[in-house]
């Protein structure tokens, strides 16, 4: 496991976030030394979606408004479906992610979150991965869609559903190790 003391990330949700795609990453990145917050649009709780119903409540470490991207290594974003359209609406949200690809830091997305990367509109020539129902708009915003389990191109990791998590960790890991990647950009 690579040692990424001195590393920050930000997970970015807000209510309807898919549990284990927040969860797992959070517990991955803790574990090899990160320290980790729950980014979102407003301060107090968040209410996770399990199982096809509502799952458990987080607690939000900051809000938007508090925070910049200079403020951490790099960003998590986890899926389920009523997430990432949230927070696609959202012009605060979407400027916050565009800027880590500006400043070339790794960006790891999961499941149905790849909508918010296309919102951002960085996906153009990317190779990335999604829940397949997405497929169509992650080509429509100009990426090369593949049918992997985990994908990394310069910095950007994604991953198709829950099922992909372990692969997914550890490339997340992986990149927050390494840094910065100078093509990975918007």
């Amino acid at each position: 496991m690579k040692d990424l003391k001195n590393k920050t990330v930000a997970i970015l949700a807000t209510n309807g976030f898919e549990e284990s795609e927040l969860k797992s990453p959070k517990e991955a990145l803790i574990e090899a030394g990160a320290e980790v917050h729950i980014v979102s649009l407003e301060s107090g709780t968040i209410k996770a979606w399990a199982d096809g119903d509502w799952g458990d409540a987080y607690t939000v470490d900051k809000t938007l408004e508090q925070v910049s991207h200079s403020d951490y290594n790099a960003l998590v974003l986890p899926g389920g479906v009523i997430n990432p359209d949230l927070l696609r609406r959202e012009e605060t949200a979407i400027s916050f992610i565009k800027d880590f690809f500006t400043a070339h830091k790794p960006v790891a997305a999961i499941c149905h979150a790849p909508w918010l990367l296309a919102e951002a509109d960085v996906l153009q020539g990317r190779e990335v991965t999604s829940f397949h129902s997405i497929k169509t708009d992650i080509v429509n915003a100009g990426a090369n869609w593949v049918d992997k389990e985990v994908v990394v191109d310069q910095g950007l990791v994604t991953s198709r559903s829950p099922k992909d998590l372990p692969a997914f960790n550890k490339k997340l890991v992986e990149e927050v190790s390494e840094g910065k990647h100078e093509m990975q950009t918007a």
